[in-house]
């Protein structure tokens, strides 16, 4: 039976069996229905699928040794998988996208790549992948679907969305090229729920280690979960989780979801 609203949370877990207490804590408490995880930093025989299970989810998976890693959760249903790796590249060995049906959504799970140091092969390669994605969401956004594209997309969008640009201006995160694509891709008609729901407040979903980061809320917004225009109009509420980033031995992100009204008619 499909649910009247869906809570859809993206988070990158940074380092999926060093923080499962905390992922399995935050699905306890907060038991959204879906979940995109990123950074799992595990082999695909490494994830631990038997407690994810215990806690209620299905899940699809795509890992890699040490570095990336993505996966779809699904509470009390199993993730339909669609696609693994983006088109365009078939020798990018990079695990970084997942999509999979989901109580009558596609959902895509992404981790963009961070780019730096930039200039130089890293940032080309996070341009490069960017172009794909956008060509890619293009078929997914004019195929009519609802779809909802979510994950760690490593590009703070405006300065609205940093606490200060000072020490963060060679960062690849904030680069014109960077903000080019993610405009490019909304202007393919995806909202951007997060920004939709707050269009005047600086919210943040990632604060790093740093210089006590956390503590002064000197955060980024680099997390985000675009809509289908199937969607948009069915966005009841979106929000970050900020209590997971003040728990100990945290992820430097937060998760970030939205509750979509699936009764709502057209």
């Amino acid at each position: 039976m499909k649910k009247k609203t869906l809570k859809i949370a993206t988070f990158n877990i940074n380092g999926i069996r060093t923080r499962l207490p905390a992922l399995l804590a935050w699905l306890e408490r907060e038991a959204p229905d879906v979940v995109c995880l990123q950074e799992l930093k595990t082999i695909d025989s490494g994830f631990p699928i038997d407690e994810i299970h215990a806690a209620g989810y299905g899940a699809i998976w795509h890992g890699q040794k040490s570095w990336n890693g993505v996966a779809i959760l699904a509470r009390d249903t199993d993730p339909i998988e669609a696609r693994r790796g983006l088109p365009g590249a078939e020798d990018d060995t990079q695990s970084r996208y997942l999509e999979a049906a989901v109580q009558g959504v596609l959902v895509a799970c992404l981790y963009l790549p961070n780019g730096n140091p930039q200039p130089g092969p890293k940032f080309d390669y996070k341009l490069a992948w960017f172009e794909r994605l956008i060509r890619h969401a293009k078929g997914l956004f004019d195929s009519g679907h609802p779809v909802v594209l979510a994950g760690d997309y490593n590009v703070v969008p405006t300065d609205e969305d940093i606490y200060n640009t000072r020490s963060w201006l060679k960062d690849a995160l904030l680069q014109p090229e960077s903000r080019e694509c993610y405009r490019r891709l909304l202007a393919q008609g995806w909202t951007d729920a997060l920004r939709a729901r707050y269009p005047e407040e600086r919210i943040y979903t990632f604060w790093d280690y740093f210089r006590q980061h956390w503590q002064t809320n000197s955060g980024l917004r680099i997390d985000h979960l675009l809509l289908s225009a199937d969607l948009a109009p069915r966005l009841k509420d979106a929000g970050v989780d900020r209590w997971v980033r003040g728990e100990p031995h945290a992820s430097d992100h937060a998760p970030t979801w939205v509750v979509l009204d699936m009764a709502r008619r057209k």
